[in-house]
């Protein structure tokens, strides 16, 4: 059996230095609308009292590579989520770049085949990946699968604008983001 092609390692300590932070990513987005619409929303964003804790007591650092630009609905949807909860917290450090910045690492996180932004990555105190999330949560995600494999994408986009719609707080991507922070600051194995 032929051996499988192997991918070149990614040094994500320069590629998260290379990144902008939010400041930085926020102020050179392409639409002034948009730059306004998600800072807005992560400076209104709630969170429960026990997300505010876990986000705040993580004990080591979280590097999160965030592949985001300001044109993209679920960006502007979730990017306010995961800065908040890097707003919260000494430890969970965010860069940002655009797919076009570093191709080769965006094609490794297609989602379905396709091109879908935002993704983040996540790396812990020592920039090895630990997970990724995006572009939107996952039951989402299996929506949209689902919809490609029976031919009816348009349907599974109906539906997931319905979940949006009454999920203002967005404690879906809340909740499986900070599964992702908790999962990259812990120590089990040391």
């Amino acid at each position: 059996m032929p051996r499988p092609p192997t991918l070149p390692v990614i040094n994500w300590a320069d590629v998260f230095s290379a990144g902008k932070p939010w400041s930085e990513w926020i102020g050179e987005g392409e639409s002034r609308e948009k730059r306004e619409e998600m800072d807005r929303a992560r400076r209104k964003l709630s969170l429960q009292t026990y997300e505010t804790r876990l986000v705040t007591n993580l004990e080591r650092n979280v590097h999160v590579v965030a592949i985001a630009e300001d044109w993209c609905g679920d960006v502007i949807r979730h990017v306010p989520v995961i800065q908040r909860l890097a707003d919260l917290s000494e430890h969970l450090r965010i860069r940002y770049i655009a797919r076009a910045d570093r191709p080769d690492i965006f094609v490794r996180y297609l989602t379905n085949g396709g091109e879908a932004i935002p993704r983040f990555i996540f790396l812990n105190h020592e920039f090895v990946e630990c997970g990724n999330w995006g572009p939107m949560p996952l039951f989402c995600c299996e929506l949209i699968a689902r919809g490609k494999a029976c031919g009816d994408v348009a349907s599974a986009r109906r539906k997931i604008g319905v979940i949006y719609e009454s999920n203002l707080d967005r404690s879906h991507a809340v909740r499986e983001l900070l599964a992702l922070s908790r999962l990259s600051a812990s120590d089990a194995f040391e």
